[in-house]
């Protein structure tokens, strides 16, 4: 029978249909997807092996999660997932505030209902969509909001004493009963909000300004926590802890080909909006190493942690650069230079936390030693190793670029260039392109641009070149003509 045509409590019953609990649903659907061999967190990279078997296994116990992990590991978009695991509709007594359960209400309400109409009971059906319900600890965050308060408008509306749980108004939890409901940021929670869920999470039972309410409510949820909120803001009380059925520890990627992949599916639609902007490889290679210096530099605060957003917003901006420099130069098509992540700077300055010594260097300093770090980390991973001494006899695979710009002694990248300009620039240093031929041979030609702009910013990092900001580009030189010169 179609839900379509189960309108009263009586076909409901006649159509067969048995009502369970939402965790004993969520275990029932997750069953079936493992059998199939089907993910029911889609999008999520990296945790195969680790978050995610641990979240299915808490759901397959029944269990209330807690998600604990630093910002921007994902915690909040698998709790919205679980959301799948529902099933598509589910009936309630129609005009019930705590979506009921026609076969187990709980309200005052849907109880008078169903012994008023009996079978003639009006069903709804509530669909997966409308079963999430998510709350943002913060500190203001009161008893009333989440659980609820005499309602004095409805006290006088319905001629009622405040001695009537009818004259009651629910909280948010209450409804949310047969849903998900999440907590984000659960330790900014103050102390006597969160012992307000020791019963709920347990024994079923709440109180409203004195009334001993008795609802089982049947609620499945999820927590969400920082670990450096437990040191720094607040905590999450003792008891309410030994409620939680699970902790489960989320992580950052743990390499760059999974951060690209989480970077590229955020980004997609920037991407497709500026399809005139071609990105190499390197390039976002590049950026996804930013991140993993980041997390590893002394001037950052490591506890605060840092976002996959970082990553994101990083390359929304490159693009940007690159598709703005178009526009000056009057490009229909463009390349990401390495130069264009001079623009990328106000992305990592908003999302890292610095320590005493890292406000001391200056935020930006420290980005743009992030983003030299970044590429001297990718280039060692593409070249050998560049010797600051090198002894008599023998070979140093790029003694004939730092010959180059000894003999010519002036280049120069400017953000002005075209592409074909830019091209034609990189392309007087005849060593770059036998130094990429020798080591990185199966480079493609639109990327070996880049990989030539990499090999001077090393060179100039490794102290064979000088590399200098003109404002608008780069003046790379030979640097021993540069102490000669006065530069």
């Amino acid at each position: 029978m179609k839900i379509e045509t189960i309108k009263t409590f009586g076909q409901l019953k006649k159509s067969g249909y048995e009502s369970i609990s939402i965790k004993e649903e969520l275990r029932r659907n997750l069953l079936q997807k493992i059998m199939k061999k089907e993910s029911p967190f889609v999008g999520i990279h990296g945790y195969e092996l680790t978050v995610i078997p641990e979240l299915e296994r808490a759901i397959l116990s029944k269990h209330n999660i807690n998600l604990l992990g630093l910002r921007g590991q994902a915690k909040t978009r698998l709790a919205r997932q679980m959301v799948g695991l529902l099933d598509e509709y589910i009936p309630m007594v129609e005009g019930s505030e705590i979506n009921d359960d026609p076969f187990n209400p709980i309200s005052r309400y849907a109880k008078n209902v169903l012994i008023e109409k009996g079978d003639n009971t009006p069903i709804s059906w509530l669909h997966r969509d409308d079963r999430f319900s998510e709350k943002l600890a913060t500190p203001d965050v009161t008893v009333a909001d989440i659980v609820g308060d005499v309602d004095p408008i409805k006290a006088a509306n319905l001629k009622l004493t405040y001695a009537d749980d009818r004259v009651i108004h629910f909280g948010m939890i209450p409804r949310s009963n047969r849903c998900i409901f999440v907590i984000n940021e659960l330790p900014d929670l103050q102390p006597r909000i969160q012992v307000a869920l020791f019963n709920i999470l347990q024994e079923g039972d709440i109180q409203i300004r004195g009334f001993a309410v008795r609802l089982p409510l049947d609620i499945q949820f999820v927590f969400t926590a920082n670990p450096e909120d437990y040191t720094n803001r607040g905590s999450i009380v003792t008891p309410l802890k030994d409620r939680i059925g699970s902790q489960i520890l989320t992580h950052y990627p743990e390499d760059i080909e999974t951060a690209r992949t989480i970077t590229e599916q955020e980004t997609a639609e920037a991407i497709k909006a500026k399809a005139n902007v071609y990105v190499p490889n390197l390039a976002k290679d590049i950026l996804e190493q930013i991140s993993f210096e980041a997390r590893e530099n002394d001037f950052i605060d490591a506890k605060s942690g840092v976002s996959a957003r970082l990553s994101i917003t990083a390359f929304e901006n490159l693009l940007s650069t690159a598709e703005r420099r178009a526009l000056h130069t009057g490009d229909e098509k463009t390349s990401v230079r390495l130069g264009d992540f001079i623009g990328i700077i106000p992305s990592i300055t908003g999302k890292i936390e610095l320590v005493y010594e890292g406000e001391q260097e200056g935020v930006s300093q420290v980005a743009q030693q992030l983003i030299v770090d970044a590429v001297n980390t990718t280039f060692k991973e593409k070249f050998p190793k560049i010797e600051k001494l090198t002894k008599e006899g023998d070979s140093d695979p790029y003694a004939e670029i730092v010959a180059w710009f000894f003999e010519e002694n002036d280049f120069e990248l400017l953000d002005s260039f075209s592409d074909d300009e830019y091209k034609n620039e990189l392309d007087r240093i005849i060593p770059l392109q036998q130094l990429i031929e020798k080591y990185q041979p199966e480079t493609v030609k639109e990327d070996s641009y880049f990989l030539k702009e990499l090999i001077l910013w090393a060179l100039a990092e490794n102290k064979k070149l000088s590399r200098y900001s003109l404002g608008n580009g780069l003046h790379f030189r030979d640097l021993y003509g540069s102490y000669i010169s006065g530069l």
